[in-house]
């Protein structure tokens, strides 16, 4: 049994996606193998000259406009990149945040002179992003925020804290949401740019300490009175925080989805080549019955998820990626994964509980693509809404 052999569509295929994977692989192997992996798990983060280098290797900017220094490609791309890495185990590196969910927010709706001065820097690796939403008080429902920013002359004044936030504590350019008017709900909610070296009143927390995912940084953020330009209001109008959000969100969704199918993938191979190998009453692993039956369980479960998968990438391509069809392609496929490691990690035995094994880090790991981008409670909620 192939431990997972569905092919790539016809859309998801060509010669310029092959050449493109390869590089992926060769920056993967030269700069996230298994010592830069443990390296990052132990101090709890990337450092910034991987950043620079993916960028020198044309990875960080490949579906971002030429005109700002990009490779003005499309999500395939980005897709490629996030399942190499989950197939090499190397998703600490949180290149899909910075490139496909923060620089998004800057070239769809910042203004192009905005974009001249912020994206070469982030496409080069030497800015790094983030965004900044969720607080103590509030995750998936945005309207609950507290964080405000009120206008003051040519400036805002922001007050406020953010938590769990991804490359929170390296990032130098955030875009952070806030209260325009506390009373508008929705309405009232708007994105600003924040570039950390340039404000005074912004304070990083220390880093989290989390149960899996430690390489990739997580910490609080504080704006005690934080002065930001009134030119970094990104849209240049007030209240247009919660539709930038919201459109952006689909892919999101779909970028944790294409992530945990990678980890899937991995899982699958890792186990299988360990059964194959596994000696156990005069045979291998492998040989019982019950092995198989559960493999075979994991390898339906993967191949339906990615077939979901593809169907929902060339929808995006195509402008009809619709909110609830996207959440459910985060529920199924990070459901799916956290079934297949789980079940991967049982046929590794006692191996597979100790963390110098691939399979127990992606154990740790897999639980919270259930929790970020939003709950599996809320996608369940999304989806019924369409019902």
């Amino acid at each position: 049994m192939a431990a997972f052999d569905l092919p790539r569509p016809q859309f998801m295929y060509s010669e310029d996606i092959r050449m493109f994977e390869d590089m992926v692989d060769r920056f993967l192997d030269e700069n996230a193998d298994a010592a830069a992996q443990r390296r990052w798990r132990n101090q709890g983060y990337v450092e910034q000259e991987t950043w620079r280098k993916a960028g020198e290797a044309g990875i960080l900017g490949a579906t971002i406009p030429e005109s700002y220094g990009g490779s003005g490609l499309d999500f395939r791309y980005d897709a490629i990149v996030m399942e190499r890495q989950g197939r090499k185990n190397a998703l600490n590196f949180a290149y899909s945040l910075h490139t496909t969910v923060v620089a998004p927010y800057l070239y769809h709706y910042a203004t192009p002179e905005q974009c001249r001065a912020w994206l070469p820097s982030a496409i080069a690796g030497d800015t790094l992003l983030a965004v900044a939403m969720t607080e103590p008080g509030a995750g998936s429902d945005l309207q609950g925020m507290r964080t405000t920013a009120v206008r003051n002359g040519d400036e805002y004044v922001i007050n406020g804290q953010k938590t769990f936030i991804s490359n929170g504590h390296g990032c130098s350019l955030i875009v952070v949401a806030a209260k325009t008017d506390v009373n508008a709900g929705a309405k009232g909610i708007s994105l600003f740019v924040v570039e950390t070296d340039k404000v005074q009143g912004f304070e990083r927390g220390r880093l989290l300490d989390k149960l899996g995912q430690e390489g990739r940084d997580t910490a609080e953020l504080f704006f005690n009175d934080m002065r930001v330009p009134a030119a970094n209001l990104l849209g240049g109008v007030e209240g247009q925080g919660f539709r930038m959000l919201m459109e952006q969100l689909p892919k999101e969704r779909l970028v944790i989805a294409w992530q945990a199918m990678g980890m899937i993938e991995s899982a699958l191979e890792a186990t299988v080549e360990h059964c194959k190998t596994r000696k156990m009453f005069g045979g291998t692993l492998f040989d019982q019955q019950n092995t198989k039956f559960k493999l075979a369980e994991c390898k339906t479960r993967a191949t339906v998820a990615k077939t979901f998968l593809y169907h929902c990438t060339e929808a995006l391509l195509a402008g009809k990626l619709d909110a609830s069809t996207a959440s459910m392609a985060k529920l199924f496929v990070t459901e799916a994964q956290a079934f297949v490691v789980d079940e991967c990690l049982q046929l590794f035995g006692g191996y597979g509980y100790m963390t110098e094994y691939p399979i127990a880090e992606m154990y740790k790991d897999a639980r919270a693509f259930r929790i970020y981008g939003g709950a599996s409670e809320v996608m369940k909620l999304l989806i019924a809404r369409s019902i």
